[in-house]
């Protein structure tokens, strides 16, 4: 629920009616210093000031930040952003009901001391963020929890070029029905990149000059209602702030930006979307391991230092990369994200069960681990050069949910991350294939069954589960288990048709045992006496299966 102005305009207060219908729409709500009208928890405060002194750079010339004092006193503080122009902007998401204070600290005269107050009330949204707010981590630092507790599903989908390349009604059609298929999270790209030089419109989000760097507000201001859009569709955000691969164009900022033009922008970026529950992406498809974690270590510590309200912090790595424990101590990192990739021979399913989620989740302190590119529907496979269909999309996201204590996972389609409005081979991505058309690509089979592992997983307390390799008879099998934390629980994923040797003697007496279809969400009772001791049994069919095991009765 967004409540809050167009940055970058002068705004006189809404009236109280206007707010209520806007509380009911979900509209946007222009907002001025003083008395400010009610605010929905897990909503959104927006309010942009003017200041009367010119600024010949005023990106740099004028620091503010806001602190805001919530009805049990504790303090939050976040940075305000120039939006264009005289103004300066700031975004917050209070998660408690009742009377906030609001105070504004600044090197300009006309922002420091402002001062008001609002009142939190009741959500009257529908979604799961509006119900129960925005994800976090979870207590024990292994899966995500919205801000109410209620655990939180990573379902992401991938668009990389969407919020750049839509217009507001292809968005609208796209976020609506991703989340009909139960995603729950959108990860894009928020700035110019290898793949998507400009925004629909030609604006990039930043240009260098004569070595400086400088933001293009209007830029921003259109990304505003895509990142809108996206929460009001009941999706998590999950911005790449500075995609770190680049082409001999030097258009990717995590690459090409000084270390401190870098902190510029990711400052920029984090001020101006935090408030709408976004997951943070620092840097996209690089590589952070060895000597060049030293500048991301520099880059997340001053975008995210002790004192500033923040929101979960990871990178997005390269292809089977574990960048992991030259970071592990880093205070701004919060989850760790991996890149299985798009290949489909044997080593790549091994490094599933063997490496990258499988050994991340062990790192201390804990983190919730997950893949967050495996393989696309529709790109070519590295190693066959056949179309990924769903059939390795389904092993590859089941083999990495099955490789720790699930906190979510990410799904991709070819067309839809590059948002090809006809069949065409990505930009600087010519070996990934023809992208078909997005629409075509939101009905692949793919992201229906995406939807059915959710269901599938919502029928256990998916966040108590944890790998347990004892259920499984050989060492080097295809086939991974999960088992709850008491022990009462068993989640196995079977890859192929082939006979299944388990070892249940120590699960106890199997009270219900079913096959859990993923192409069609079905359910077939399994034969209980084939499980007794450290039995084998077959699957209904060749393709791959779940079984759930249960040792009394629910």
């Amino acid at each position: 629920m967004d409540h809050g102005p167009h940055p970058g305009r002068r705004h006189a207060a809404a009236s109280p009616g206007a707010v209520r219908a806007a509380l009911l729409l979900g509209l946007a709500l222009p907002l001025a210093a003083g008395p400010v009208s009610d605010v929905p928890i897990y909503g959104r405060f927006g309010q942009g000031v003017h200041a009367r002194r010119a600024y010949a750079d005023p990106l740099r010339d004028v620091q503010a930040r806001v602190e805001f004092t919530a009805p049990s006193g504790s303090r939050h503080t976040v940075l305000a952003y120039w939006s264009g122009g005289s103004t300066w902007s700031v975004n917050f998401s209070p998660d408690r009901k009742g009377n906030w204070a609001y105070k504004w600290f600044s090197n300009d005269p006309e922002l420091d001391r402002l001062a008001g107050s609002f009142q939190v009330v009741a959500n009257p949204g529908k979604t799961e963020l509006d119900r129960h707010g925005p994800p976090r981590l979870s207590p024990d630092r292994r899966h995500f929890v919205h801000a109410d507790g209620k655990p939180w599903f990573w379902l992401a989908d991938t668009a990389w070029n969407g919020a750049l390349l839509a217009d507001q009604f292809e968005w609208d059609e796209y976020l609506k029905t991703r989340a009909a298929q139960r995603f729950t999270a959108v990860q894009f790209v928020i700035t110019q990149w290898r793949a998507g030089r400009a925004d629909e419109k030609g604006r990039a989000a930043f240009r260098v000059e004569n070595g400086r760097l400088s933001i293009d507000p209007e830029f921003f201001l259109r990304m505003d209602h895509f990142v809108q859009a996206v929460r009001r569709h009941g999706l998590a955000p999950v911005p790449v702030m500075l995609w770190a691969l680049t082409s001999k164009d030097g258009e990717s900022p995590g690459e090409t930006l000084s270390t401190a033009q870098a902190i510029e922008l990711a400052r920029y970026i984090n001020a101006r979307y935090a408030a709408y529950g976004s997951m943070w992406l620092l840097g996209g498809d690089g590589d952070y391991r060895g000597d060049k974690a030293n500048r991301w270590k520099e880059i997340g510590r001053a975008v995210f230092p002790p004192g500033l309200d923040r929101r979960p912090v990871s990178l997005h790595p390269r292809g089977m990369q574990d960048p992991w424990p030259g970071l592990l101590d880093e205070p701004w990192l919060d989850f760790l994200v991996y890149q299985s990739g798009h290949g489909d021979n044997e080593a790549k399913w091994r490094w599933h069960r063997e490496h990258g989620l499988a050994e991340g989740w062990k790192y201390e302190p804990p983190r919730p681990v997950i893949d967050g590119e495996p393989d696309y529907e529709g790109h070519i496979a590295y190693h066959s050069r056949q179309v990924i269909n769903d059939a390795t999309v389904r092993r590859a996201v089941y083999s990495s949910l099955f490789a720790a204590p699930p906190a979510g996972v990410t799904y991709g389609a070819h067309g839809v991350w590059f948002w090809a409005r006809k069949p065409v081979i990505p930009l600087d991505h010519a070996a990934t294939g023809v992208a078909q058309p997005w629409k075509e690509c939101l009905a692949y089979p793919g992201a229906a069954q995406m939807k059915l592992m959710r269901d599938l997983f919502d029928r256990v307390a998916w966040w108590t589960l944890r790998p347990d390799g004892s259920l499984t008879a050989a060492s080097d099998s295809p086939v991974q288990a999960l088992r709850s934390r008491d022990g009462r629980v068993a989640l196995i994923y079977v890859p192929g048709g082939a006979a299944v040797q388990l070892a249940l003697s120590g699960f106890g007496a199997v009270a219900r045992a079913e096959w859990l279809n993923p192409r069609t969400g079905e359910s077939i009772k399994a034969d209980r006496a084939a499980l007794a001791g450290d039995g084998g049994l077959r699957p209904p069919s060749p393709e791959d299966w779940l079984l759930l095991l249960d040792r009394a009765e629910r």
